[in-house]
């Protein structure tokens, strides 16, 4: 079971830590996080902390089980090319996986926040599917397009939360963009070399 914090210093604080972009942030670093075969409980607790959730973050083997199946469904919202996309997936996890829409403020040690999952005290993976489907809901919703994308690069599969005006990003890192630009320059490099050989 998750643990709700009891005590609130800075209701601001909260909000931004709670914000729609960044609960979507903190969905794409767990989907990340939980790709692994095994993923180690410590590091997902440290992703979790990272986003703002308070100690003690004591998760088992099968809490990080369960949240590993829901962040495999997520993954298809990023895999969507299109709103039509990301929105049919969205609206086919809202209805198998979350509760109704209600309001809550953790008997009064938060402000008052939307919830899909079917209690305050739900398992961590009920809780990722369901605050995760809400802010990728809002970001399509906002944006009419897919909240993030799958990292371009064949070798990192890592995913990413698109945002701005310009131009879509297609690697969820610089790291990843040199990479792939570095090699495809070395292809394009080699094969100008097999033609003047020839």
């Amino acid at each position: 079971m998750r643990y709700i914090p009891r005590v609130l210093s800075n209701r601001d604080d909260w909000s931004t830590r709670h914000s729609v972009l960044t609960t979507a942030r903190r969905t794409a670093a767990l989907i990340n996080a939980l790709a692994d075969d095994r993923p180690d409980p410590a590091a997902v607790a440290d992703v979790l902390r990272d986003y703002g959730e308070a100690d003690p973050i004591d998760l088992t083997a099968r809490d990080v089980a369960g949240m590993r199946a829901a962040a495999a469904l997520l993954r298809q919202v990023f895999a969507a090319e299109h709103a039509d996309g990301a929105a049919a997936t969205l609206n086919r996890l809202l209805q198998d996986h979350t509760g109704p829409l209600r309001l809550t403020s953790h008997s009064g040690s938060t402000p008052w926040h939307p919830h899909l999952d079917h209690d305050d005290n739900a398992p961590w993976d009920e809780w990722l599917l369901a605050s995760s489907c809400m802010a990728l809901t809002v970001l399509v919703w906002d944006r009419q397009r897919p909240p993030g994308r799958i990292c371009a690069s064949p070798s990192c599969q890592n995913v990413f939360i698109t945002q701005g005006s310009g131009p879509e990003r297609r690697y969820c890192s610089r790291r990843c963009a040199t990479r792939e630009r570095v090699a495809a320059h070395r292809r394009s490099h080699s094969a100008e070399q097999s033609r003047g050989i020839k």
